[in-house]
């Protein structure tokens, strides 16, 4: 049964996926989100200070009862930097080149100015909670700002969003680096246990392992999820720096030990992404490339930062929306950078047949670094349960809509069930799984950025004129 399902999604997912995330989702995302950009008077850039100021604020940090502003954003940021950023760029690096990367720092760019409109207006629209706490999320967004003729669309976001953020791709490629890392096919058969539970299923070894390494993540990720948004927020504020800095502090020493050759890798990159030597459909396909692993990335666009946004205690949209636009800058500007330096130096992508993701990278760093791949091992294990903790509260957040809030925690057992199966199940299908709910949960959020685009603009010029009655720092 298993099996044989399999063998059909794969060849009806991917297709669709495929059709999604390739044309129209490039026009929605980076088409839509530059006309964002210049519309709103290129916010992301000249109120960049700002943003950097207002992470600096008391009222970013105070919460009460409810997580704080800065909360959000590390939270947010915990999310998006995981499995992407290193699988991610692999995958974008082996499928389009190095010139992928390019379209994925345009992306970031884009993606700011994206996340500012989706900080303003989560907090504009903000749901209240029977208890008085604040709930946000696009679904929320189209129903008091578009209206209830717009209903189907916060149906289709919410839906999207339950079977989009269960980290499908982060238990998949948590337990590929495990097995990368940690095993080999003779210490897989001469294991009892492996041995035991391969026998009993019918599977293969590894198989096995995976299963093993499934529930061993289900477990880690109960422990946080179970204490619900506030837990989460926590365990985020003091993961996101320790993981971003060791991370930083990895890909340095690679750029330091194989410094002449960082000016060619930057070069590459630039060279290949305006590369017409195949024409200008080569061109279309890289960049669409780029602006496709750069949707799992960031997530600008997609929705899932107004979820966690809306549930902050701010209560100024565009206090708000200033923390939100710096997400985009932290994992696609620079984790997505350090990577993409990281494999272009040491990365052997010649040798690579087939999707390949976090196995590129694990080869990379392990050529790079003494231990390489166990530090990155260490590494990719921060990201991706980083990434469950904040995906949990976005799948809980579209349950509570779609059922309410009483029945919002049989989701939680559901999604925490599915970190096992996607831990087994082939990369290609899991690709396509991300893919797919991921377009489904990003057109009705831009849709609705796009129409609501009037609002941020009047509450940018509200926010202006009373700047110096209300000042960005205490």
């Amino acid at each position: 049964m298993v099996g044989s399902l399999l063998t059909v999604l794969p060849a009806f997912i991917t297709p669709l996926a495929d059709f999604l995330c390739g044309y129209p989702l490039f026009i929605l995302l980076i088409g839509g989100g530059f006309f964002l950009f210049f519309y709103s008077g290129m916010v992301s850039l000249h109120k960049l200070p700002e943003a950097v100021r207002e992470l600096r604020s008391k009222q970013s940090r105070d919460s009460g009862e409810q997580i704080s502003s800065v909360q959000a954003l590390m939270s947010v940021v915990a999310a998006t930097v995981g499995m992407g950023n290193i699988a991610g760029v692999a995958i974008a690096l082996v499928m389009g080149g190095p010139g992928a990367i390019f379209w994925m720092w345009v992306s970031a760019l884009v993606g700011m100015s994206t996340k500012f409109h989706e900080g303003v207006l989560t907090t504009r629209h903000k749901h209240l909670l029977p208890d008085g706490r604040g709930a946000g999320g696009t679904m929320y967004i189209i129903d008091k700002g578009l209206g209830q003729r717009w209903h189907w669309l916060a149906i289709t976001f919410a839906i999207a969003g339950m079977l989009g953020t269960l980290c499908i791709m982060n238990a998949n490629q948590l337990t590929e680096a495990m097995v990368s890392a940690f095993t080999t096919p003779e210490w897989l058969r001469g294991n009892s246990l492996i041995s035991g539970i391969a026998g009993g299923f019918g599977w293969s070894h590894e198989s096995a392992f995976r299963l093993l390494v499934g529930i061993g993540i289900a477990l880690t990720v109960t422990m946080v999820v179970i204490g619900g948004i506030r837990r989460i927020a926590r365990v985020a504020q003091w993961l996101v720096p320790f993981m971003v800095g060791l991370y930083f502090l990895s890909v340095v020493y690679i750029i330091i030990t194989h410094i002449s050759d960082v000016p060619g890798v930057f070069k590459s990159i630039f060279a290949e992404a305006f590369n017409l030597r195949a024409g200008w459909g080569a061109l279309a396909g890289i960049a669409i490339i780029g602006a496709r692993r750069a949707a799992l990335v960031n997530d600008a666009g997609v929705g899932t930062a107004t979820i966690m946004h809306g549930a902050s205690a701010n209560r100024s949209p565009v206090r708000e929306g200033l923390i939100a636009m710096l997400g985009p800058s932290i994992d696609s500007g620079l984790v997505c950078t350090l990577t993409a330096v990281a494999l272009l130096l040491c990365g052997d992508f010649q040798a690579v047949e087939g999707v390949k993701g976090l196995d590129v990278a694990m080869k990379a760093f392990g050529n790079a670094i003494p231990m390489g791949e166990y530090l990155l091992m260490v590494i990719v294990l921060c990201f991706s349960l980083s990434s469950m903790f904040s995906y949990s509260f976005y799948g809980n957040r579209c349950a509570a809509y779609l059922f309410g809030e009483k029945k919002a925690k049989f989701y939680t057992w559901f999604f925490i069930a599915t970190l096992v199966i996607f831990a087994v199940i082939p990369l290609g299908v899991a690709i396509g799984f991300c893919d797919l709910f991921y377009a489904l949960m990003a057109f009705p959020t831009m849709i609705t950025l796009l129409l609501l685009r009037r609002e941020v603009k009047e509450e940018i010029k509200i926010f202006d004129e009373n700047k110096l009655s209300t000042p960005l720092t205490d």
